[in-house]
């Protein structure tokens, strides 16, 4: 009997590490064939300290900030490696992106507002509500060449909320005029809108539906309305970027890419069971920032990141 189980063990502890290599070098052999990824780039761990991160976003020097939403934090990982909290207090940020003046524009989900922070920390609301109704929580959100912003409206029920219920029915997309005037619904078809992101050309949006399961594209009109949707892949996704050559991550279960065409053209495999959002940083642009549950991971990529 003890010599039974001495074998078992032994067999389930060569087991495990058999699985541990197998996965390290798919990795390894995915790299070194990707036309994205750099060859032999390995998923680095930079952190695993956090409860759940989130919007992950590059200034213009090439330092990523990202959420701790949870724990209602933003921290910050420079181009020398150093990681270290930015700013308490963030109105739960979770989707952000850097608008050209340094300000870091945050989807603050606490009161369910758009914020801007400087890089002194000074807040600036640039969302209250759409015509008098609180909005469900925006999530995550893209800032076009003109300096309009494009924000996912989806309703997930917080535990901060006193409310219990939305006070708007539609999951919904919006868009920020550039003078910051007016708001106004783009889309209002999608089950649970929740990545985003644009071409640098300003001519192409893509947005997800977590809940369908979709992700469609549309051209963007001179005056910021939306048209022509299509389906671009049969895969919804959290956060979601794009890198110099038009391709599209989408993240969920690890991060998938897809090329403008909506082809698979591969996959980032990730420990953890939820992959959020994801972005391009470094000096150079070429390192893929992943956040995941309560870790920030990074990935040395052949392309850029466009902003």
């Amino acid at each position: 009997m003890v010599n039974t189980l001495f074998f078992i063990k032994k067999s389930f502890r060569f087991s495990i590490l058999f699985l541990l290599i197998t996965i390290l070098l798919n990795l390894s052999a995915q790299a070194q064939n990707s036309p994205v990824m750099a060859n032999g780039a390995k998923l680095t761990l930079i952190s695993d300290q956090f409860s759940f991160t989130e919007g992950p976003a590059a200034n213009k020097a090439g330092d990523v900030f990202f959420t701790d939403q949870p724990n209602n934090e933003i921290w910050e990982y420079n181009t020398k490696g150093q990681l270290s909290l930015f700013m308490k207090g963030t109105g739960r940020a979770n989707g952000t992106f850097f608008a050209d003046n340094g300000n870091l524009i945050t989807c603050s989900d606490k009161h369910d507002q758009l914020w801007s922070i400087s890089p002194q920390q000074k807040v600036t609301v640039l969302v209250k509500n759409f015509h008098g109704h609180r909005l469900n929580g925006p999530n995550d959100l893209w800032i076009d060449p003109k300096g309009g912003i494009y924000f996912t409206d989806p309703y997930y029920q917080r535990s901060y909320w006193k409310r219990t219920k939305p006070d708007i029915k539609q999951q919904r997309v919006y868009y920020l005029t550039p003078d910051r005037k007016k708001v106004f619904i783009v889309v209002n078809d999608l089950q649970k809108p929740n990545g985003i992101i644009g071409t640098l050309d300003g001519k192409t949006l893509y947005i997800a539906d977590i809940k369908a399961g979709k992700t469609y594209s549309y051209s963007i009109d001179p005056n910021g309305h939306l048209s022509h949707k299509k389906l671009f892949t049969n895969l919804g996704s959290d956060g979601m970027t794009i890198d110099n050559r038009g391709d599209i991550y989408l993240c969920g279960n690890g991060v998938t890419i897809f090329n403008k065409m909506g082809k698979k053209i591969g996959h980032i495999s990730v420990p953890q069971k939820w992959t959020a959002n994801v972005t391009f940083g470094g000096a150079n642009r070429k390192t893929l920032f992943i956040t995941a549950s309560h870790a920030l991971y990074t990935m040395k990529m052949k392309v850029k990141g466009v902003r």
